[in-house]
């Protein structure tokens, strides 16, 4: 009988919660249209409403400043190209921020981060000086690392120059506490899917008082910044995980923290190095390199062992060459090129990671023979 298989891949997606899969099956027997203004119409927008108020809520924002999107790469791209402003960015930002910072009619500038991943505030300061009232966009976690940002701070030195800041917080919620207001935050990003919501739906929350161009236009959807018919069953799902996250949810996530320190504890004494190991980090996740082990041999290789990681962001999993996030931190290519990303669940267990540690092990030993029995004795 096959062993169950281990999915370690939550930072890419979450698997839904019992409460968002049953919100949606309820909502897709919903007939009506939210735009309609007959009985049926008005039912499907008070389900779109009542997620409003749940998203809201999951991050400290007011409903009215909700806006549903098809996910976090449509929000994040709604974010940086609603405005003609200077768009400031970091270095390690996702590509769904990176790609639409490039293509900012105002210009576009990169900030640097230190080899842990951390931003250079003094070198966010300088650019900010040079290109006052422009938009920062600076992500609460790194996908790939788990690496914290420091929002507050960061949001700080912008407004002193009159910029606005929007924080891509898609691996914040079910992790760590997110608060629009205490991260100072002026528009922020997250996407259902990414705490047990289902897939194709997120939102961007935008601080009132602001004036966003829209990117998708011909209907008053989302108060005219976001036209289209809304998808009411995955709006559903996403209010019910978001429900669940601020009634059940542990904000510390204590326990897979010191799953996620035991598994690489465990694996560095087979040659692991964990990239960005001496920052704050999100408690789920780790980045780690086999030496001489490239990251797409370990991939297939835990695949067949049963266990699901990545070799970096799944937006960016078809594409050559190294990971951006890790050359921004100095790591090398060909120490880059053997990074794996394992990202635990709340619900991980102990045997999951004892399964990853020798499946870890036996990998090693069979790339390194001679190295791992000098590390065994």
């Amino acid at each position: 009988m096959a062993a169950t298989r281990v999915y370690l891949d939550h930072n890419a997606t979450t698997p839904v919660l019992p409460v968002a899969r049953a919100a949606v099956a309820e909502a897709l027997h919903q007939v009506g249209n939210p735009s309609s203004v007959h009985r049926d119409g008005a039912d499907a927008r008070r389900t779109v409403d009542q997620a409003r108020d749940r998203v809201a809520d999951l991050v400290g924002a007011p409903a009215s400043d909700v806006i549903f999107t098809s996910g976090g790469t449509e929000a994040n791209n709604l974010a940086l190209l609603g405005f003609d402003r200077p768009v400031i960015v970091s270095a390690v930002e996702h590509d769904s921020v990176m790609a639409p910072a490039r293509l900012a009619s105002a210009g576009f500038s990169t900030v640097p981060v230190d080899t842990q991943g951390v931003l250079d505030l003094d070198a966010l300061e300088s650019i900010l000086s040079a290109h006052p009232n422009a938009l920062l966009s600076l992500m609460l976690a790194n996908n790939e690392t788990g690496v914290r940002q420091p929002v507050r701070e960061a949001a700080q030195l912008a407004h002193g120059q009159g910029a606005l800041v929007h924080c891509d917080a898609v691996q914040g919620p079910g992790k760590v506490p997110v608060d629009m207001s205490d991260l100072g935050a002026d528009l922020l990003t997250v996407s259902a899917h990414k705490f047990g919501g289902p897939t194709g739906v997120g939102a961007l929350i935008v601080r009132s008082g602001l004036s966003l161009a829209p990117r998708q236009v011909g209907g008053g959807q989302e108060g005219y910044r976001r036209a289209g018919t809304p998808n009411v069953p995955g709006i559903a799902g996403f209010g019910a995980a978001a429900r669940w996250m601020i009634e059940s949810a542990d904000p510390d996530v204590t326990s897979v923290a010191r799953r996620r320190d035991r598994l690489e504890a465990a694996c560095a004494e087979y040659g692991a190095e964990v990239v960005g190991a001496d920052a704050p980090r999100l408690p789920n996740t780790s980045c780690l390199t086999m030496p001489g082990v490239s990251s797409e041999t370990q991939v297939m290789a835990f695949d067949l062992d049963g266990i699901a990681v990545s070799a970096g962001a799944a937006c960016s999993s078809g594409k050559v060459g190294p990971s951006h996030v890790l050359a921004a931190m100095g790591v090398a290519d060909e120490v880059a090129g053997t990074a794996i990303r394992v990202s635990l669940g709340r619900d991980t267990s102990d045997a999951e990671i004892d399964r990853f540690v020798e499946a870890w092990k036996k990998l090693f030993r069979r790339k390194h023979p001679d190295l791992s029995t000098r590390l065994a004795s």
